[in-house]
């Protein structure tokens, strides 16, 4: 889709993007500041696999793990992938509620593993329940991921709901979970209620991912990490990580660093306005007929149901799943956005509102316009 976007972009077509699942803001001054400064004073060597340790110790004193319990890498991503290699081997069967981010079944199909995708629903905001993950389990099963807030859906796990999770995990002791915690500072009604903390009660069963991508504006820079007790796990993706990577850029971890240990105003203002966008994109489907959208109370993302408008005909193209109404709406409308399809919901199509009202605004007037146009 982006590939599409920047064709007619190149070909003159005023085309927005609602696909970016990055922040549009700048990284924050004071964390440039000290990047370039890591330059400066020489950060260009090798440095440990599993991180600056004045990195590792800034994001202990944020998580409650020691130091040596943390391993720094390539982004949230490399981290959750991993754990997925680490502890996953040919055959074991990995839980992962649906909605899902993308890549979760390709690390595991990598690994040799099997995926068991557990489709929730818009009544349940798209939230794993205990009855559905007992049911999940059999005795091949090695791990579940949660993403919470979720991508693609914006669904956060209460306590109350992860508590239950929680139970259902104690009763089958040999079940790893791995925790994708990135968007845990963009929530707007619930920050009080986010649940992820309890699954601390699982002892050195959970892996717990973060990273300086969404919460300071810093996708680029590729700086994530996992916080683990369990010194197996942490000794076998060491081991990967060395092979594959050596180190994460230096400079990036003192930029990250910094970004931790220095003001955290600039995490509020953009949640902020995240919050702002999330209210007007709301508002603006609300106005769109058969539009189904479950309102996300943490991330960037709306994912509403459109299949409402499915078997409808533009010309002589019928609408049928989540891959035709996207193209339909980049053709028509000239607005991209991303099928449903490639998280496990084809009912759905994902909009980021990581962009200017602006953008929104002009947006979702475009899809409103395309839709009422099909047959």
């Amino acid at each position: 889709m982006a590939r599409r976007v920047n064709q007619m972009r190149q070909q003159g077509v005023d085309t927005v993007s609602m696909t970016l699942g990055e922040p549009d803001f700048d990284t924050p001054m004071h964390i440039k500041q000290v990047a370039q400064q890591a330059i400066a004073d020489n950060y260009s060597h090798y440095g440990p696999v599993n991180g600056m340790p004045s990195l590792r110790e800034a994001i202990s004193k944020q998580m409650g793990y020691s130091p040596d319990e943390i391993i720094v890498s390539v982004g949230a991503k490399q981290s959750i992938c991993n754990a997925v290699m680490a502890l996953v081997d040919e055959g074991d069967e990995v839980i992962i509620p649906t909605p899902c981010w993308v890549s979760y079944s390709e690390m595991v199909k990598i690994a040799g593993g099997t995926n068991v995708f557990v489709k929730t629903t818009a009544d349940a905001d798209y939230k794993l329940t205990a009855a559905q993950l007992r049911a999940a389990i059999t005795e091949r099963t090695k791990l579940l991921i949660l993403c919470s807030p979720n991508n693609p859906t914006g669904s956060v796990y209460t306590k109350e709901e992860m508590a239950e999770l929680v139970e259902v995990l104690k009763e089958h002791p040999t079940i790893y979970v791995i925790s994708d915690e990135v968007y845990d500072a963009i929530v707007f009604d619930a920050q009080d209620k986010l649940g992820n903390e309890l699954l601390s009660e699982l002892g050195n069963r959970v892996v717990r991912v973060n990273g300086v991508s969404k919460r300071y504006a810093m996708t680029g820079y590729r700086i994530g990490w996992m916080a683990c007790h369990n010194r197996e796990i942490l000794k076998a993706c060491s081991i990967l990580q060395g092979q594959y990577l050596t180190c994460a850029c230096m400079v990036a971890q003192k930029a990250a660093e910094a970004a931790l240990i220095g003001p955290q105003q600039c995490v509020e203002e953009m949640r902020k306005e995240y919050a702002k966008r999330r209210e007007l994109i709301i508002s603006l489907m609300s106005e769109i007929p058969n539009i189904c959208c479950v309102t996300p109370v943490g991330a960037f993302y709306v994912f509403p149901d459109v299949s409402s408008y499915y078997g409808k005909q533009s010309g002589d193209k019928t609408i049928t799943n989540s891959d035709d109404m996207v193209n339909y709406l980049l053709d028509e409308a000239h607005v991209a956005c991303v099928a449903g399809s490639a998280y496990g919901e084809d009912t759905c199509i994902r909009l980021s509102f990581a962009t200017n009202e602006a953008n929104i605004r002009e947006a979702l007037k475009r899809i409103k316009t395309a839709l009422l146009k099909l047959q």
